[in-house]
């Protein structure tokens, strides 16, 4: 009996696992056949690797073939195992060398004309692979420049299988083909946007550099045309460019999600699903195949949800979870997947159904019944859990000019500077921006904020103005404004702003 091994990975979420193909043949009706617990793309793998090795001229020996996938017990997914199968099934009849076969992982899908197509989730599966000590790697010619950002690997871009039993050591001529390509890169949200393009709003400009150095939560309400969409967008402009480790997750996410991946994208990312989205398209899932939705694709970057009030019921409320544990998980029949979901939530609503309710010159023609079943499709739960609330108006031809504009790259500046300062401060702990620290911290640790910067917020505390998951969410915005104007601790005027921006900010 001889059994040839190599290697391939099994995704769930953004979790590799090592998987072990091992081909063996017996003497025995002619048949082949895969086990491993494989989903039924996997299954069907048997009629595109017979298919592919009989158009390439090296055709599987007319005996019994088991290829088994181990562990068994691990649920696996997808076509992206094509290849591996096809050339531990080669080696077995010495067609192929074995001992090349076992130090190194294939990934991707095979043509029945042999050329190995592109799959999605090839970042995270070489990323895995090669954490646990591979180093060479062979994967379809669309998906290399991807496999490549994960360093110090050696990358094989393969066209087709001829190409690939070649580089193990067949003797076999390699046919001259196009490669299957990619799909093309969707467009990016625009980097020149910026803020002095916001005219007549600066209280709402300040509480969004508020919102970026400290982490913080955001929900604006005003009227069509007052500016929210505008301050949205521009937002990820102003947060610091990701680093290493985030750039390869939000890269890994977008691989998982189906898009190409050439190079690590340094801007956060900004997620702006529409109001009518379902909770299966935020959550993400699948019914086979773990699929990262809105909330993880938004992960290190920002979720926008426009018109919010407009969301089917019980939609926002999914967000609640992902916003306090930082994470999101998927529950299938056979699988759990995990995806990270450490996002920035901005959230923008009309005031009532017509836009006009509370805008200065405006006419409401909604009843008042109506105007608060139109806001109280925002829950109370998840209003608590953000940290600012802006209130906007529409602006008037007489602000235009009334303070010089603050320009994205100064407003990044400051947000970096924040953002130092608060790590430096929380150096000693495991949370490096405001919006992560817990409130018993906030409230009892080493850096209370003293008695007489909080006498206004315990006395709101006391007449139920707030309730103390917002007196701490005002506490951490206080720190961010400290921050901002480089105090070593909130005193009562921080404090207040804070509270003024969580119970509103007119512009």
């Amino acid at each position: 009996m001889r059994v040839s091994r190599t290697w391939a990975v099994a995704l769930t979420g953004l979790r590799g696992e090592l998987v072990e193909v091992e081909a063996d043949i017996t003497a025995q009706k002619p048949e082949f056949r895969i086990i491993g617990l494989g989903d039924k793309a996997l299954g069907e793998a048997q009629r595109r690797v017979m298919n592919a090795c009989e158009n390439s001229d090296m055709r599987l020996p007319d005996r019994r073939v088991t290829v088994n996938l181990s562990p068994a017990g691990l649920p696996k997914q997808g076509t992206g195992f094509d290849v591996a199968i096809a050339v531990a099934s080669l080696a077995i009849d010495g067609f192929v060398l074995p001992e090349s076969l076992a130090r190194t992982v294939h990934i991707g899908e095979l043509g029945l004309d042999g050329r190995l197509r592109p799959v999605p989730g090839v970042l995270p599966a070489v990323h895995a692979a090669a954490s646990r000590g591979f180093e060479r790697f062979v994967v379809p010619h669309a998906n290399a420049d991807e496999a490549r950002l994960v360093p110090g690997i050696e990358v094989i871009g393969a066209v087709s299988l001829a190409e690939v039993a070649r580089w193990h050591g067949a003797d076999i001529e390699v046919p001259d083909v196009e490669p299957v390509p990619g799909e093309a890169a969707s467009a990016r949200a625009d980097n020149r946007l910026d803020l002095s393009e916001i005219v007549g709003q600066p209280a709402a400009v300040e509480a969004l550099i508020a919102a970026a150095a400290g982490g913080h939560h955001l929900l604006m309400s005003g009227p069509p045309g007052a500016g929210k969409t505008m301050l949205a967008r521009r937002l990820p402009g102003i947060l610091p460019p990701l680093d290493d480790a985030a750039a390869l997750e939000v890269a890994s996410l977008r691989s998982l999600a189906g898009e190409p991946v050439t190079a690590l994208d340094r801007t956060p990312p900004f997620e702006a699903p529409h109001h009518s989205a379902t909770i299966a398209s935020l959550v993400g899932g699948g019914s086979r195949t773990a699929r990262p939705g809105a909330i993880a694709r938004a992960s290190r970057g920002v979720l926008f949800v426009d018109e919010a009030a407009e969301a089917p019921g019980g939609v926002l409320d999914a967000l609640r979870q992902p916003l306090e544990q930082g994470r999101i998980e998927i529950h299938r029949a056979g699988f759990r997947a995990e995806f990270p979901a450490r996002f920035q939530l901005v959230l923008a609503t009309n005031p009532c159904p017509c836009g006009e309710y509370g805008v200065r010159g405006g006419t409401c023609v909604c009843a008042p019944s109506v105007v608060r079943r139109y806001l109280s499709k925002l829950s109370g739960p998840l209003l608590d859990r953000m940290d600012i609330d802006l209130r906007l108006q529409r602006v008037a031809s007489s602000q235009h000019d009334a303070s010089p504009p603050v320009t994205t790259a100064r407003a990044r500046e400051r947000v970096a500077a924040a953002r130092e300062r608060a790590a430096f401060r929380l150096r000693e702990t495991p949370w490096r921006l405001n919006a992560e620290v817990p409130g018993a911290w906030l409230r009892q640790g080493p850096r209370p904020v003293s008695p007489e910067a909080r006498r206004v917020l315990e006395a709101a505390l006391q007449r139920g103005a707030i309730t103390l998951r917002g007196y701490d969410r005002i506490l951490r915005v206080a720190w961010t404004l400290a921050d901002l104007a480089g105090r070593d601790e909130p005193s009562a005027v921080e404090v207040g702003q804070a509270l003024f921006l969580k119970k509103g900010v007119t512009a």
